[in-house]
């Protein structure tokens, strides 16, 4: 974090990122940097505008207004030239004028805001790659959308629709997708949530150590205690606000309906009397030595994970992965559960081949009986799968079989396999 201090004193010349908060009015003491700024923060502030010659920062690629009390995403932003990823996340943006887009925008973040529509040239943003609308007041996208066959990521969690695009689904290259808390799903997370589980009081459990933290809760190392028996379990504790991917519930009733499969990380029960009245899941405790797959996408790679430099499988320990996870997503979506982030870093695995797959924050519901858009969905979630394959294959010495499957699991949608038969071709490949 920096300070106007720092920015008025120079001490900030020639810095291509700086992060203020806590202002009241932009400081104009950053067109001094307007020659080296590429990514700038002024989140947790006052800020209701930006200046309109706030397009004097040439080279700013990446631009966080969240938490400041914006009403209409500004206008000024569509003459940035180089601007790549917009963040107002938690501002009262209601309105998005069509001049606001920049040419160059992968990235498009508008969550928890106000939002009611969006205009027709969000479809001429021909690189757009994610976007992120969980928590606003939409209906409906702009037919023109279809045009952004880019788009690989798209967050609609908590939104108004009735129905579903049918054209979303038919975009070449949508992967990643969240659809919990809108009314055309609500009979199918009904459903969801009236599978039981067992009620832990907070009571038998004792908390320790912090196994890590992400946009809907934090979770911890425990000892459950029961009729004598202490044994080492996780426990996610939900900060019950909204996230990136949609509603802490709607993860907490996928987590819960997902039920027992070796590539899962099984639910044990559902926390009852915490101190706060946060709503929390216990988890069975994965071996400590299992590692996650990949780091998530950053700034650069947008949509990709990151894997550790050098990293290298050899092709049992990748089929192994790969077969432990087709399975995982076979069986969710027996169950209607659209997992919508199947990443590599959602992944854990022990080195030897064996996986599962957790973080159920972008998880939706659908009818398995509506035979048309459950697998119109099934196939968007294939092509995740195909993307975890692509980096896989890179990672070993794959045999052509396997860059067969991953080339077909990647192909237009109506092309790629269920998950079923990608169970049985990694089954046949792995011999």
């Amino acid at each position: 974090m920096h300070t106007l201090d720092d920015l008025r004193s120079g001490a900030l010349t020639g810095a291509t990122s700086v992060r203020l908060s806590g202002l009241t009015a932009f400081p104009e003491a950053l067109y001094d940097l307007a020659d080296t700024l590429e990514v700038l923060d002024l989140g947790g502030s006052q800020l209701t505008h930006l200046p309109e010659d706030f397009a004097r920062l040439h080279r700013l690629k990446i631009l966080f207004g969240s938490n400041n009390p914006f009403e209409t995403l500004p206008p000024v932003l569509g003459r940035c030239e180089a601007l790549e990823m917009v963040g107002f996340k938690s501002c009262r943006i209601r309105e998005v004028p069509s001049e606001a887009l920049p040419p160059r925008l992968r990235w498009l973040i508008l969550t928890d805001n106000r939002v009611e529509s969006l205009p027709q040239s969000l479809g001429d943003c021909a690189a757009l790659q994610k976007l992120m609308l969980a928590g606003n007041r939409l209906t409906a996208l702009p037919e023109a959308m279809q045009n952004c066959r880019a788009l690989e990521l798209v967050r609609l969690a908590a939104n108004q629709f009735e129905t579903l695009p049918v054209w979303l689904t038919r975009l070449p290259r949508l992967s990643w997708l969240a659809l919990a808390g809108n009314p055309f799903a609500a009979r199918a997370e009904t459903a969801l949530t009236h599978v039981p589980v067992a009620d832990i009081a907070w009571s038998d459990l004792s908390l320790s150590d912090v196994l890590g933290e992400g946009a809907s809760g934090t979770t911890h190392l425990a000892q459950l205690s029961h009729e004598g028996l202490r044994r080492p379990v996780a426990v996610k504790i939900f900060k019950g606000a909204m996230t990136s991917d949609g509603l802490p519930q709607s993860e907490m009733a996928a987590c819960v309906a997902a039920g027992r499969h070796e590539g899962l990380i099984p639910v044990v029960g559902r926390v009852r009397g915490h101190p706060d009245g946060r709503d929390a899941l216990v988890m069975e405790r994965i071996d400590p030595d299992w590692r996650v797959l990949a780091g998530p996408p950053n700034f650069e790679t947008c949509t990709r994970d990151v894997y550790a430099e050098g990293v290298r499988f050899d092709v049992g320990t990748a089929l192994g992965i790969a077969q432990q996870i087709a399975s995982a997503a076979s069986h969710l979506h027996s169950r209607g559960i659209l997992h919508g982030d199947l990443y590599a870093h959602n992944i854990l695995h022990d080195g030897r081949g064996r996986a599962c797959l957790g973080d159920f924050g972008a998880a939706s519901a659908y009818d398995p009986a509506d035979r048309t858009q459950a697998e119109a969905l099934q196939r968007l979630e294939v092509r995740a799968f195909g993307c975890l394959l692509e980096e896989l294959t890179r990672l070993c010495d794959a045999p052509e079989a396997l860059k067969r499957l991953t080339a077909a699991c990647v192909d237009v949608p109506q092309n790629r396999p269920l998950f079923p038969e990608i169970v049985e071709s990694l089954a046949a490949i792995a011999g």
